[in-house]
């Protein structure tokens, strides 16, 4: 018998948090989250960081586990969450993986293995030197010549992904895209339910802006001045985060406010749309659109737990 999984996730600002508690709380269920900015401490107001009082009792996982200086990847996310699954199976519990990073869920869902991804030191550091001098557009350029499905995927600001993907093309002759491919095509080996959360684009670009305009009032840019003051710097994968490097940015004075909140507002926004593109690619995903439900999040609920509770009973 498979076991089962529940995945709720959606573009950034969608409202992902609140249903995935009341779900969990109707099913039984652990939340981990599969959200790369989230778990680390300290940076609460950029990453939307659920609170203590949102969870509900709810046991959360990935929350507040990392240091900013320290990398977190796939790989690593893959290997803490699985350890949490047990532990959730083991006290009878259902895992509800929440948040919006699609690769990570694949890489959990179907057990993509990465121990073939073999690095390369020196075609790495030839890279990274390449992505100072010529900048990360070059980078992507160099990509997209190789590989255009994982220039497609991968945003030319992800310089340490576009590096990775450079460098698995070189040392293998494969595109990075085919070996994930074949290894997205394996069978899961959960009884899984991939939910994904979506509404209108504008009212969704709407809840993006009223969401920056809330980390502002919410003290984001002290947020951003601690963690400066603590060390982090833009070169940290952590302070790669939507609203970190803005902000910093405009700490370091290479732009003004107006201009850092119209770059995160902006980018912000074409990162849900990237996020879409990427779920509507992914097989197996029921989505659920707001409007079929008359923009009703209990209904929502409703729906899930009659599909969850049938097919379980199955």
């Amino acid at each position: 018998m498979k076991k089962p999984l529940i995945i709720l996730t959606g573009p950034t600002a969608v409202g992902k948090t609140s249903l995935s508690i009341q779900l969990a709380k109707a099913v039984g269920g652990e939340i981990i989250s599969a959200d790369s900015m989230q778990v680390y401490r300290h940076m609460d107001v950029g990453s939307a960081k659920v609170t203590p009082g949102e969870m509900q009792g709810v046991p959360h996982h990935l929350i507040d586990v990392l240091d900013p200086e320290e990398e977190f990847n796939v790989t690593r996310f893959q290997s803490m969450a699985k350890e949490a699954m047990t532990g959730i199976y083991e006290r009878g519990h259902i895992p509800i993986i929440v948040g919006g990073t699609g690769f990570y869920i694949q890489a959990l869902l179907y057990d993509i293995d990465f121990k073939d991804n073999e690095d390369s030191p020196a075609i790495r550091q030839e890279l990274e030197q390449l992505g100072e001098e010529k900048g990360s557009e070059y980078l992507h350029e160099l990509l997209r010549q190789v590989d255009p499905e994982s220039a497609e995927l991968i945003h030319a600001n992800n310089r340490k992904r576009v590096i990775r993907a450079i460098e698995y093309y070189r040392m293998t002759g494969q595109k990075i895209s085919e070996h994930n491919q074949q290894e997205h095509e394996k069978e899961s080996p959960y009884q899984f339910f991939y939910y994904v959360l979506n509404c209108d684009r504008k009212l969704l670009y709407e809840r993006i802006d009223l969401r920056v305009d809330l980390m502002l009032e919410q003290g984001l840019i002290e947020e951003v001045k601690k963690l400066k003051s603590m060390g982090c710097r833009r070169g940290m994968v952590s302070m790669q985060g939507l609203g970190y490097k803005e902000i910093l940015d405009y700490l370091d004075g290479t732009c003004t406010l107006e201009e850092a909140i119209y770059v995160l507002k902006r980018d912000t926004r074409h990162f849900a749309k990237r996020q879409i593109t990427w779920f509507k690619r992914e097989r197996d995903v029921r989505w659920l659109e707001l409007e079929q439900f008359g923009g009703d999040r209990s209904r929502v609920l409703a729906h899930i737990l009659e599909e969850v509770h049938t097919e379980l009973a199955k």
